[in-house]
C-alpha cells in the first residue's frame, strides 16, 4: 500500500511539473489517503503483534 501512495505521489509531481492541476491534485488527494490508511494498518498491526506477545524482529 505504501507503494502505491508513492506512485500516486509520483503522478501528482509529474502532473504538476506538466501543468495538469486537476490530475496533480486528485492523485496527491489519493496519495494522502493511501499514506494515511498505510500508517493506521501499521499501527494496527503493531498493537496487535504487541498483544499477541511476539517479537517485533
Amino acid at each position: 500500500m505504501l507503494g502505491w501512495a508513492i506512485t500516486f505521489l509520483v503522478v501528482a509531481i509529474i502532473a504538476g511539473i506538466f501543468g495538469f492541476g486537476g490530475i496533480a491534485g486528485a492523485s496527491a488527494g489519493i496519495a494522502q489517503i493511501l499514506f494515511v490508511l498505510f500508517l493506521v494498518l501499521f499501527v494496527v498491526s503493531m498493537i496487535a503483534r504487541a498483544v499477541r506477545g511476539k517479537s517485533v524482529s
